[in-house]
């Protein structure tokens, strides 16, 4: 695919200078400055690769001004990051809405229903009564559960399953060997100490332009629905339990694991490795960091979370207490060593 660099200016919103007429055909870091590739500079320690550069243009600050002069045609910008963020993502819609028709063996069940310009890889499985929007994307081997619905623009890729009944909003993108909807973790201890499991009888709702990353795990609700809320986005090999709820534009980094009937707020961070205990709530715009744990409600608004111990219980109460008295007791440590040093030195004879 090739693009001048006017065209590229007007997906944008930059101003060019230089030769807008010079074809793009695709993106590449400043420093590898290739012919026909495009690429940004927003950090200034990385302005001597523009000198140096091949490249069809760069996208630059509006008031960058080169120090001597460049073959690069400018594109400029207010915040070329952005900018160029936004041409990646022009970039892999391309790509990934590319692909159309049926490929073949596919297999699409009684009572189902496609819309326009939809793309079914080889060894695709639709069950019946299935309702797929406009320009989806289901790719090789990806499974699609009875009562399913789909809403436009969405991507399924390689191998993900989406059980019975489960519901997934318009642009979104399912990355490879995620499940959506398998079996809570749901077992009554009995007498005897074994367990018996408790039916799963509720779906999972991905509402609209929630990205999920590859071999994510969501389950379905016990009864009602695990709900990931517009916006939000998920990394690999996350963990959401049953009757879980993840507010809008919360993003979840990868090995984390979130408990039973747990909320997260709107706009929250989690980082790698969290764990978080089932049943509780967490408010907007809190952050927590890698590899902490949070087995309490967070009711206030833009609280960071971070640490994690484990050690035996009883000891891990008694030390919890002890660190949150820590600025208080060095406070006092600091005055006692003040009084010792003042004291009096007693007099030899």
């Amino acid at each position: 695919m090739e693009f001048s660099v006017n065209q590229i200016a007007g997906m944008i919103g930059g101003h060019v200078e230089g030769d807008g007429e010079r074809i793009v055909d695709n993106l590449g870091k400043i420093e590898d400055g290739k012919p026909k590739t495009i690429s940004f500079l927003s950090n200034d320690k990385y302005e001597n690769y523009i000198y140096q550069s091949d490249a069809a243009a760069i996208i630059v600050k509006s008031n960058f001004a080169p120090k001597k002069s460049i073959k690069p045609a400018l594109i400029k910008v207010d915040d070329p990051y952005s900018a160029f963020t936004q041409l990646l993502e022009e970039y892999n819609k391309i790509l990934s809405y590319a692909k159309s028709g049926v490929e073949n063996p596919v297999y699409i069940g009684e009572g189902s229903s496609v819309g326009d310009n939809i793309y079914r890889g080889a060894f695709s499985y639709i069950g019946n009564n299935v309702k797929i929007g406009n320009n989806v994307k289901i790719y090789p081997q990806a499974h699609i559960g009875d009562n399913v619905e789909i809403g436009d623009n969405t991507i399924i890729f390689q191998g993900v399953k989406i059980y019975a009944d489960c519901k997934v909003g318009k642009n979104c993108n399912i990355q490879a060997g995620t499940i959506i909807g398998s079996d809570g973790f749901g077992f009554a201890p009995q007498a005897d100490g074994t367990y018996k499991t408790i039916p799963q009888l509720g779906n999972v709702i991905l509402e609209d332009n929630v990205s999920i990353g590859a071999n994510t795990t969501i389950d379905c609700a016990t009864l009602g629905s695990t709900i990931i809320r517009k916006g939000a986005k998920i990394d690999n090999l996350v963990q959401i339990a049953h009757n879980v709820e993840i507010g809008e534009n919360t993003v979840i980094a990868s090995q984390t694991g979130i408990s039973g009937s747990t909320k997260v707020g709107k706009n929250c961070v989690i980082a790698g490795q969290v764990g978080i205990v089932g049943h509780i709530e967490i408010a907007d715009h809190t952050t927590v960091s890698a590899k902490s744990g949070v087995s309490k409600t967070v009711k206030q608004k833009n609280t960071i979370l971070s640490g994690m111990v484990g050690f035996e219980h009883k000891q891990y109460l008694k030390a919890s207490t002890l660190f949150k008295r820590l600025p208080e007791l060095h406070q006092q440590v600091q005055q006692l060593e003040k009084i010792v040093l003042n004291l009096p030195t007693e007099k030899k004879n």
